[in-house]
C-alpha cells in the first residue's frame, strides 16, 4: 500500500470523529426532529450525501459532480434544517436566504466552469485510489459542515432573538463580500473568454487591487453570516464561529491561494510584467 493511501486510511476515522464532535457541540439548545437534534441530523446527512455520490464517481472515475454535489448539499440541507425546525424566525429566514443565494450562484458558476474545462486536474492522481478519493468526498462533507456551521446552528437553535444590530451589520458585510466575489468571478470569466487574452494573466478590475479578490469576497460574506448568528449562540454552540476561520484557513493556507499562486508562478514566473504585478498587488486584501 502506498504511503499516501496509508495516510488516507489513518485520517478517515479522524475526519469522522471531528464531524461527530462538531455535531454534538452545535446541537446544544437545538431543536429536535425524529428524536435527534436537527443540527446533528443535518451534519450526518452531509456525510451521507457525499458518500452516496462518491460511489458512482469512483466507478466512473470522474470528478465532474464534486463541486455540484457540494453546492447541492448546502442547498438541500439548509432547506431541510429551515423546514423541520419549529418556530423559525426572521433571523433564521435571513440566514436561509443568504446561504441559498450564495450556494446557487457558486454552484452554477463552478459546474459551468468544469463543464467547459472538461476536467479538474487536481483529481488526476487521487481518483484511482479508493481511500484517497473517498477521503476527498469526506473532507467535502466537513467543508460544508464547518462553513455552514454558524448558519445551521442559528437556524436550528431553540433560542430565538429579534432582528438587531448584529443582523443588520452582518447583512451589510455579506452583501459586500457577495458583491466582491460575483464581480471578481465575472471579470475573470470574461477575461478568459476573450481569445486575445489566451496565455495572459488578469490584472484589471478588482484583480488590479488583489490577486485573489474572489477569495476575499468569500471570506467576507461568511464573516457576515457569523455576525448575524452571534446573538443566538450559547455554550458549545460558539464552535459555530469556526465557520469564517475555517474558510480563511482553507483559502489562504490549504487549497486556495497556495495552489493558485504556485500554478501562476510556474506559468508566468520570471515575466517582468507578472513579477511587477505580484510585487505591487496584495495577495488577498484589496488595496484601496
Amino acid at each position: 500500500m502506498k504511503k499516501t493511501d496509508q495516510r488516507s486510511l489513518i485520517s478517515f476515522p479522524i475526519l469522522i470523529i471531528v464531524g461527530i464532535l462538531v455535531a454534538l457541540a452545535g446541537s446544544q439548545n437545538g431543536a429536535m426532529f425524529a428524536g435527534i437534534t436537527v443540527f446533528a441530523l443535518t451534519v450526518g446527512l452531509a456525510f451521507i450525501i457525499q458518500w452516496l455520490v462518491f460511489i458512482p464517481s469512483f466507478l466512473k472515475q470522474t470528478e465532474k459532480y464534486f463541486d455540484l454535489t457540494g453546492s447541492l448539499t448546502y442547498i438541500s440541507l439548509t432547506t431541510f434544517a429551515f423546514l423541520v425546525t419549529p418556530g423559525v424566525d426572521l433571523r433564521s429566514t435571513l440566514l436561509f436566504v443568504l446561504v441559498l443565494t450564495w450556494a446557487i450562484r457558486l454552484g452554477t458558476f463552478l459546474f459551468t466552469r468544469i463543464k467547459k474545462a472538461g476536467k479538474d486536474d487536481r483529481f488526476d492522481e487521487i481518483k484511482p485510489s479508493f481511500i484517497r478519493f473517498l477521503n476527498v468526498w469526506t473532507i467535502q462533507a466537513l467543508w460544508v459542515t464547518f462553513t455552514a456551521a454558524a448558519a445551521w446552528v442559528a437556524i436550528t437553535s431553540s433560542v430565538k432573538k429579534e432582528i438587531d444590530a448584529f443582523a443588520i451589520i452582518g447583512l451589510i458585510i455579506w452583501i459586500i463580500g457577495f458583491g466582491l466575489e460575483v464581480t471578481a468571478d465575472t471579470q475573470k470569466s470574461r477575461f478568459n473568454a476573450n481569445p486575445e487574452n489566451k496565455g495572459k494573466f488578469i490584472n484589471t478590475g478588482l484583480w488590479a487591487r488583489s490577486r485573489h479578490p474572489n477569495y476575499f469576497g468569500e471570506i467576507t460574506l461568511w464573516v457576515g453570516i457569523a455576525v448575524i448568528a452571534i446573538p443566538v449562540l450559547q455554550g458549545w454552540q460558539w464552535i459555530a464561529l469556526i465557520s469564517p476561520l475555517f474558510v480563511t484557513l482553507l483559502l489562504t493556507r490549504v487549497s486556495g491561494i497556495p495552489l493558485l499562486e504556485a500554478k501562476a508562478d510556474k506559468k508566468w514566473g520570471g515575466q517582468p510584467d507578472y513579477e511587477e504585478y505580484k510585487k505591487n498587488t496584495p495577495v488577498l486584501i484589496p488595496r484601496l
